[in-house]
Formats: structure tokens, C-alpha cells, sequence
């Protein structure tokens, strides 16, 4: 487990707390960044988002919970790893449902937190590779002529040329050329993938 890009911000208002965790989220090459509150976390320079986030429940001024609640309005979805000496089931259950990565009670296993950490980086990474697909297939679809995206629309829905040729009136040759470029443009390999791409662009 590591990633020296990574950066996990810790925000607890324990200061033994937040020297431990640094040194135990060090010992995997993550990078570190300590807070004793979520106003303190939210002077810090925003141009570098952190990977996860590991939250005390309770802290002086916002709680963990309203900070998560706060991020979600925001449309901000960082990992969140919970951490709290005072936790309970509703408290835990209402975290989890938010989108909490876990919810650890102290003392907890170094190995609980370092997984639970791995799995909210693992997480971002996998969204950022899906908005970069989702970017790269918007340009390819973009590269289209307005012709080539309404014969796109018609494969992907299981038209054949000889229908596409007849709703749009067109040869069926023709049709078939355009098919043959949108393929190439936008890079699908089979029907199916183009099936996948209408997919994804509709969303």
C-alpha cells in the first residue's frame, strides 16, 4: 500500500492523535496533513484536494458529521474515514449511510485504518480514471459530424444500415459508410462497445 501522490488530511482536535496517525499513514508513503478542526482544515490551500480524509467525530465547532453533511451539499465526495472515542450505532449508521468509507471506535487496529484509507484513495483513483474516459469519449463523440452523431444514435439503439438508410433517407451504402466512420472516430472496437460508449455519453 502506497502512493506518494496520495494525501490524507487528519483532522482531530487530539494533538497525540494526530502525531500517531501521521506516523502510522507515513509508514505507507502517504503524504500528511494535520488539523484540529474543520475550520483549520478549510484555511488550508485548496488547490490539491486530499485523497481521503480520516475525521474525528466530535471536534471543537463543526462536528465530523455536520462536515460530512457539508461536503455532500457541496457535491464534494473525498473519502471519509471516521474515527471517535464516543461512537454509537445510530451515529456510525448514519455515517455509513452518507457515504462514510468506515467508522473506527478507539482504540482501533492500525492495519482497520490502513485499509479503510487504502480503500477511499483506491476510490478516488477509480473515479478520476472514469472522468477521464468520460472526457476522452465527449471529445471523440464531439469530433462527429451532426450526420455522423444521429447515425451514432441509430446503431446504438439496433438499427441496421438497410433501416437507418430508410428513416433518414439516405443509400444504404452510405449509411453503411458513415457507420464504418463513426466506429473509427469514437474508436469502438465492436457494436457492443459503441452500444457502451451511447451509454456512458448519455448519462
Amino acid at each position: 500500500m502506497s502512493d506518494e501522490h496520495a494525501i490524507v488530511a487528519v483532522i482531530d482536535d487530539d494533538q497525540s492523535v494526530r502525531e500517531a496517525l501521521r506516523g502510522l499513514l507515513e509508514t505507507v508513503a502517504l503524504k500528511v496533513e494535520l488539523f484540529v478542526s474543520v475550520e483549520d482544515f478549510l484555511k488550508r490551500d485548496h488547490s490539491h484536494a486530499p485523497d481521503c480524509i480520516v475525521l474525528d467525530v466530535r471536534l471543537p465547532g463543526p462536528s465530523g458529521l455536520d462536515f460530512q453533511a457539508t461536503l455532500a451539499s457541496a457535491n464534494i465526495h473525498t473519502p471519509i474515514v471516521f474515527i471517535t472515542g464516543h461512537g454509537d450505532i445510530p451515529m456510525s449508521v448514519r455515517a455509513m449511510k452518507a457515504g462514510a468509507i468506515e467508522f473506527l471506535t478507539k482504540p482501533f487496529r492500525d492495519q482497520d485504518l490502513l485499509d479503510a484509507v487504502q480503500g477511499g484513495i483506491e476510490r478516488v483513483r477509480a473515479r478520476r480514471a472514469e472522468e477521464q474516459l468520460t472526457t476522452a469519449l465527449r471529445k471523440r463523440f464531439a469530433s462527429l459530424t451532426p450526420r455522423e452523431q444521429e447515425i451514432m444514435a441509430l446503431v446504438a439503439a439496433g438499427r441496421l444500415n438497410k433501416q437507418i438508410a430508410g428513416q433518414i433517407g439516405i443509400s444504404e451504402v452510405t449509411a453503411r459508410v458513415h457507420r464504418n466512420q463513426v466506429m473509427q472516430k469514437m474508436g469502438a472496437r465492436s457494436l457492443a462497445d459503441l452500444v457502451r460508449m451511447a451509454d456512458k455519453l448519455a448519462r
